[in-house]
């Protein structure tokens, strides 16, 4: 799997800054206002942060080998 740069650079902004951002901010409201399932909702938003990691870090894999097919067939 291979995503365009652009769509790279913002699944990557979302997986290092909203998401641990918003996983953060539901514990600590959710405590604060005694809402229930903050833990578990907190979980599951890093749980989908984990997995677009895994799909980011296959994507640059992938791009990385690519390239380097590349560059060795030039020289």
């Amino acid at each position: 799997m291979k995503l365009s740069n652009k769509a790279y650079d913002f699944w990557k902004k979302v997986a290092m800054y909203v998401l641990p951002g918003l996983a953060t901010f539901v514990v600590a409201v959710f405590k604060i206002w005694n809402i229930p399932y903050g833990v578990e909702i907190s979980g599951t938003i890093m749980a989908f942060d984990t997995l677009l990691c895994t799909i980011l870090g296959i994507s640059t894999y992938n791009y990385n080998k690519d390239n380097q097919v590349k560059v060795e067939k030039v020289k």
